[in-house]
Protein backbone atom coordinates (compact mmCIF):
# COMPACT_ATOMS: atom_id res chain seq x y z
CA UNK A 1 0.00 0.00 0.00
CA UNK A 2 1.30 3.45 -0.93
CA UNK A 3 1.48 6.20 1.68
CA UNK A 4 0.75 9.78 0.65
CA UNK A 5 0.54 13.07 2.48
CA UNK A 6 -1.90 15.97 2.22
CA UNK A 7 -1.25 19.69 2.43
CA UNK A 8 -2.76 21.33 5.54
CA UNK A 9 -4.91 23.59 3.38
CA UNK A 10 -7.85 23.65 5.80
CA UNK A 11 -5.61 24.44 8.76
CA UNK A 12 -4.74 28.02 9.83
CA UNK A 13 -1.76 28.48 7.49
CA UNK A 14 -0.58 32.02 6.78
CA UNK A 15 2.31 31.62 4.33
CA UNK A 16 1.78 29.86 1.01
CA UNK A 17 5.51 29.23 0.71
CA UNK A 18 5.20 26.80 3.60
CA UNK A 19 2.88 24.68 1.44
CA UNK A 20 5.54 24.54 -1.27
CA UNK A 21 8.05 23.45 1.35
CA UNK A 22 5.62 20.67 2.31
CA UNK A 23 5.79 19.49 -1.30
CA UNK A 24 9.58 19.53 -1.41
CA UNK A 25 9.90 17.62 1.85
CA UNK A 26 7.19 15.13 0.90
CA UNK A 27 9.07 14.18 -2.25
CA UNK A 28 12.45 14.09 -0.49
CA UNK A 29 11.11 11.72 2.18
CA UNK A 30 9.54 9.33 -0.32
CA UNK A 31 5.78 9.83 0.04
CA UNK A 32 3.85 8.47 -2.93
CA UNK A 33 1.45 11.38 -3.38
CA UNK A 34 0.90 14.98 -2.38
CA UNK A 35 -2.79 15.88 -2.13
CA UNK A 36 -4.77 19.06 -1.59
CA UNK A 37 -8.41 19.53 -0.58
CA UNK A 38 -10.96 22.02 -1.90
CA UNK A 39 -13.50 24.45 -0.45
CA UNK A 40 -14.62 27.86 -1.64
CA UNK A 41 -16.06 29.13 1.64
CA UNK A 42 -12.82 28.54 3.53
CA UNK A 43 -9.11 29.40 3.59
CA UNK A 44 -8.29 26.29 1.52
CA UNK A 45 -6.01 27.17 -1.43
CA UNK A 46 -7.29 26.67 -4.96
CA UNK A 47 -6.27 23.06 -5.69
CA UNK A 48 -4.95 23.32 -9.25
CA UNK A 49 -2.89 26.42 -8.48
CA UNK A 50 -1.49 24.82 -5.32
CA UNK A 51 -0.54 21.68 -7.25
CA UNK A 52 1.02 23.74 -10.04
CA UNK A 53 3.33 25.30 -7.45
CA UNK A 54 4.06 21.83 -6.06
CA UNK A 55 4.73 20.48 -9.56
CA UNK A 56 7.31 23.18 -10.15
CA UNK A 57 9.05 22.43 -6.86
CA UNK A 58 9.19 18.65 -7.38
CA UNK A 59 9.78 16.12 -10.14
CA UNK A 60 8.56 12.68 -9.04
CA UNK A 61 5.83 12.73 -6.39
CA UNK A 62 2.28 12.21 -7.66
CA UNK A 63 -0.20 15.08 -7.32
CA UNK A 64 -3.83 14.63 -6.31
CA UNK A 65 -6.92 16.77 -5.69
CA UNK A 66 -8.61 15.23 -2.68
CA UNK A 67 -11.25 16.18 -3.57
CA UNK A 68 -11.95 18.98 -6.02
CA UNK A 69 -15.56 20.24 -6.05
CA UNK A 70 -16.02 19.84 -9.77
CA UNK A 71 -19.44 21.50 -10.33
CA UNK A 72 -18.09 24.83 -8.99
CA UNK A 73 -16.00 25.01 -12.18
CA UNK A 74 -18.87 26.30 -14.29
CA UNK A 75 -16.75 26.99 -17.39
CA UNK A 76 -15.98 23.42 -18.38
CA UNK A 77 -13.62 24.25 -21.23
CA UNK A 78 -11.58 26.59 -19.03
CA UNK A 79 -11.42 23.96 -16.29
CA UNK A 80 -10.27 21.29 -18.75
CA UNK A 81 -7.63 23.67 -20.09
CA UNK A 82 -6.34 24.26 -16.55
CA UNK A 83 -6.20 20.48 -15.96
CA UNK A 84 -4.33 19.68 -19.18
CA UNK A 85 -1.94 22.59 -18.57
CA UNK A 86 -1.18 21.32 -15.08
CA UNK A 87 -0.70 17.83 -16.50
CA UNK A 88 1.85 19.27 -18.93
CA UNK A 89 3.65 21.14 -16.15
CA UNK A 90 3.74 18.07 -13.89
CA UNK A 91 4.72 15.60 -16.61
CA UNK A 92 3.10 12.32 -17.69
CA UNK A 93 1.43 10.21 -15.03
CA UNK A 94 1.91 12.50 -12.04
CA UNK A 95 -1.47 14.26 -11.81
CA UNK A 96 -4.63 12.52 -10.63
CA UNK A 97 -7.95 14.22 -10.07
CA UNK A 98 -10.12 13.30 -7.12
CA UNK A 99 -13.54 14.78 -7.88
CA UNK A 100 -16.86 15.11 -6.05
CA UNK A 101 -20.08 17.10 -6.43
CA UNK A 102 -19.82 18.84 -3.06
CA UNK A 103 -22.29 18.86 -0.16
CA UNK A 104 -22.05 22.40 1.26
CA UNK A 105 -24.49 24.80 -0.34
CA UNK A 106 -22.57 27.88 0.82
CA UNK A 107 -19.71 27.01 -1.53
CA UNK A 108 -22.13 27.23 -4.44
CA UNK A 109 -23.85 30.39 -3.20
CA UNK A 110 -20.49 32.17 -2.99
CA UNK A 111 -19.52 30.83 -6.41
CA UNK A 112 -22.75 31.90 -8.06
CA UNK A 113 -23.41 28.32 -9.17
CA UNK A 114 -26.76 26.57 -8.76
CA UNK A 115 -26.54 23.93 -6.03
CA UNK A 116 -29.53 21.85 -7.15
CA UNK A 117 -28.17 21.15 -10.63
CA UNK A 118 -24.63 20.31 -9.55
CA UNK A 119 -24.90 16.63 -10.53
CA UNK A 120 -25.91 17.46 -14.08
CA UNK A 121 -23.16 20.07 -14.30
CA UNK A 122 -20.67 17.52 -13.03
CA UNK A 123 -21.57 15.04 -15.77
CA UNK A 124 -21.27 17.67 -18.50
CA UNK A 125 -17.88 18.71 -17.16
CA UNK A 126 -16.66 15.11 -17.30
CA UNK A 127 -17.78 14.80 -20.90
CA UNK A 128 -15.92 17.97 -21.92
CA UNK A 129 -12.79 16.99 -20.00
CA UNK A 130 -12.81 13.59 -21.74
CA UNK A 131 -13.17 15.18 -25.17
CA UNK A 132 -10.32 17.64 -24.60
CA UNK A 133 -8.08 14.97 -23.05
CA UNK A 134 -8.70 12.72 -26.07
CA UNK A 135 -7.79 15.46 -28.52
CA UNK A 136 -11.27 15.69 -29.97
CA UNK A 137 -11.80 19.33 -29.01
CA UNK A 138 -10.17 22.56 -30.24
CA UNK A 139 -9.38 23.59 -26.64
CA UNK A 140 -5.81 22.79 -25.66
CA UNK A 141 -3.10 22.06 -24.74
CA UNK A 142 -3.30 18.28 -24.94
CA UNK A 143 -2.44 16.50 -21.69
CA UNK A 144 1.01 15.04 -21.19
CA UNK A 145 -0.63 11.86 -19.84
CA UNK A 146 -2.17 9.86 -22.71
CA UNK A 147 -5.95 10.14 -22.37
CA UNK A 148 -5.61 12.68 -19.57
CA UNK A 149 -5.07 12.35 -15.81
CA UNK A 150 -6.61 9.46 -13.92
CA UNK A 151 -9.93 10.26 -12.25
CA UNK A 152 -11.00 9.16 -8.78
CA UNK A 153 -14.46 9.95 -7.43
CA UNK A 154 -15.59 10.66 -3.89
CA UNK A 155 -18.93 9.87 -2.31
CA UNK A 156 -20.99 6.73 -1.86
CA UNK A 157 -24.10 7.56 -3.89
CA UNK A 158 -25.39 5.70 -6.94
CA UNK A 159 -24.20 8.64 -9.03
CA UNK A 160 -20.70 8.26 -7.60
CA UNK A 161 -20.70 4.56 -8.51
CA UNK A 162 -21.89 5.40 -12.02
CA UNK A 163 -19.15 7.97 -12.53
CA UNK A 164 -16.46 5.64 -11.22
CA UNK A 165 -17.59 2.85 -13.55
CA UNK A 166 -17.91 5.13 -16.57
CA UNK A 167 -14.99 7.53 -16.18
CA UNK A 168 -12.81 6.62 -13.23
CA UNK A 169 -9.95 4.47 -12.10
CA UNK A 170 -11.34 4.19 -8.60
CA UNK A 171 -12.78 5.67 -5.42
CA UNK A 172 -11.39 8.14 -2.92
CA UNK A 173 -12.74 8.11 0.64
CA UNK A 174 -12.15 11.33 2.55
CA UNK A 175 -11.60 11.42 6.32
CA UNK A 176 -12.30 7.71 6.26
CA UNK A 177 -12.42 4.90 8.78
CA UNK A 178 -11.63 1.29 8.02
CA UNK A 179 -15.32 0.49 8.41
CA UNK A 180 -16.25 3.14 5.82
CA UNK A 181 -14.11 1.34 3.25
CA UNK A 182 -15.30 -2.12 4.25
CA UNK A 183 -18.94 -1.05 3.92
CA UNK A 184 -18.62 0.52 0.46
CA UNK A 185 -16.06 -1.74 -1.22
CA UNK A 186 -18.51 -4.51 -2.24
CA UNK A 187 -20.80 -2.03 -4.00
CA UNK A 188 -17.82 -0.44 -5.70
CA UNK A 189 -16.49 -3.72 -7.04
CA UNK A 190 -19.98 -4.83 -8.12
CA UNK A 191 -20.54 -1.65 -10.12
CA UNK A 192 -17.09 -1.98 -11.67
CA UNK A 193 -17.71 -5.56 -12.77
CA UNK A 194 -21.22 -4.86 -14.07
CA UNK A 195 -19.80 -2.06 -16.23
CA UNK A 196 -17.43 -4.56 -17.84
CA UNK A 197 -14.30 -2.88 -16.50
CA UNK A 198 -11.15 -4.99 -16.38
CA UNK A 199 -9.12 -5.43 -13.22
CA UNK A 200 -10.17 -3.76 -9.99
CA UNK A 201 -11.02 -0.18 -9.03
CA UNK A 202 -8.33 1.66 -7.11
CA UNK A 203 -9.24 2.43 -3.48
CA UNK A 204 -7.67 5.49 -1.86
CA UNK A 205 -8.47 6.58 1.69
CA UNK A 206 -7.44 9.74 3.50
CA UNK A 207 -7.25 10.39 7.24
CA UNK A 208 -6.35 13.42 9.36
CA UNK A 209 -3.15 13.62 11.37
CA UNK A 210 -0.82 15.80 13.40
CA UNK A 211 2.24 14.79 15.42
CA UNK A 212 4.43 16.27 18.14
CA UNK A 213 3.74 17.98 21.48
CA UNK A 214 1.01 20.22 20.05
CA UNK A 215 -0.71 17.57 17.94
CA UNK A 216 -4.04 17.43 19.74
CA UNK A 217 -4.30 21.22 19.87
CA UNK A 218 -3.46 21.48 16.15
CA UNK A 219 -6.12 18.93 15.23
CA UNK A 220 -8.73 20.69 17.33
CA UNK A 221 -7.86 24.12 15.88
CA UNK A 222 -8.01 22.85 12.29
CA UNK A 223 -10.82 20.31 12.26
CA UNK A 224 -13.21 21.89 14.77
CA UNK A 225 -13.89 25.09 12.78
CA UNK A 226 -13.67 23.25 9.45
CA UNK A 227 -16.49 20.87 10.38
CA UNK A 228 -18.48 23.35 12.48
CA UNK A 229 -21.06 23.66 9.70
CA UNK A 230 -22.23 20.10 10.49
CA UNK A 231 -22.68 20.76 14.19
CA UNK A 232 -20.63 20.30 17.33
CA UNK A 233 -21.17 16.54 17.51
CA UNK A 234 -19.82 15.93 14.01
CA UNK A 235 -16.89 18.31 14.54
CA UNK A 236 -15.94 16.51 17.74
CA UNK A 237 -16.21 13.18 15.94
CA UNK A 238 -13.82 14.42 13.24
CA UNK A 239 -11.36 15.48 15.92
CA UNK A 240 -11.68 12.15 17.73
CA UNK A 241 -10.77 10.01 14.71
CA UNK A 242 -7.71 12.06 13.75
CA UNK A 243 -4.33 10.42 14.32
CA UNK A 244 -2.04 12.17 16.80
CA UNK A 245 0.10 9.34 18.18
CA UNK A 246 2.82 7.38 16.32
CA UNK A 247 1.48 3.99 17.35
CA UNK A 248 -2.02 4.82 16.12
CA UNK A 249 -0.58 5.88 12.77
CA UNK A 250 1.29 2.60 12.45
CA UNK A 251 -1.88 0.70 13.36
CA UNK A 252 -3.87 2.65 10.76
CA UNK A 253 -1.42 1.69 8.03
CA UNK A 254 -1.69 -1.97 8.97
CA UNK A 255 -5.49 -1.85 9.18
CA UNK A 256 -6.10 -0.07 5.86
CA UNK A 257 -3.62 -2.30 4.10
CA UNK A 258 -5.32 -5.39 5.54
CA UNK A 259 -8.67 -4.44 4.00
CA UNK A 260 -7.19 -3.89 0.55
CA UNK A 261 -6.62 -0.14 0.26
CA UNK A 262 -4.21 0.78 -2.51
CA UNK A 263 -3.14 4.05 -0.92
CA UNK A 264 -3.55 5.82 2.42
CA UNK A 265 -3.08 9.58 2.57
CA UNK A 266 -2.39 11.40 5.83
CA UNK A 267 -3.83 14.92 5.65
CA UNK A 268 -1.90 17.50 7.66
CA UNK A 269 -3.52 19.69 10.31
CA UNK A 270 -0.48 21.66 11.46
CA UNK A 271 1.01 24.01 8.81
CA UNK A 272 4.58 23.52 10.05
CA UNK A 273 6.55 21.65 7.31
CA UNK A 274 8.31 19.76 10.10
CA UNK A 275 5.12 17.68 10.22
CA UNK A 276 6.23 16.00 7.00
CA UNK A 277 9.42 14.75 8.63
CA UNK A 278 7.63 13.71 11.83
CA UNK A 279 5.29 11.50 9.79
CA UNK A 280 8.08 10.11 7.65
CA UNK A 281 10.13 9.24 10.73
CA UNK A 282 7.10 7.55 12.32
CA UNK A 283 6.45 5.22 9.39
CA UNK A 284 10.08 4.66 8.44
CA UNK A 285 10.42 6.65 5.22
Amino acid sequence: MDIGIGLPGHAPWTDGRALVEWARRAEARGFSTLSVSDRLAWRTPEPLIALAAAAGATSRIRLLTSVLLAPLRANHALFAKAVTTLDQVAGPGRLRLGLAPGVREDDFVLGGVDYGSRGERFDRLLERLAAISAGGDPVGPPPATPGGPELLFGGTSKAALRRIAAHGTGWIAGDATVQDVVDFAPELRRAWTEAGRAGSPRVVASVMYALGPGAEQAVSAAIGPYYAFAGEEFANYGISIAYTAPERIKDAIADFERIGCDELIFMGNDPDPAQVDLLADTIGL
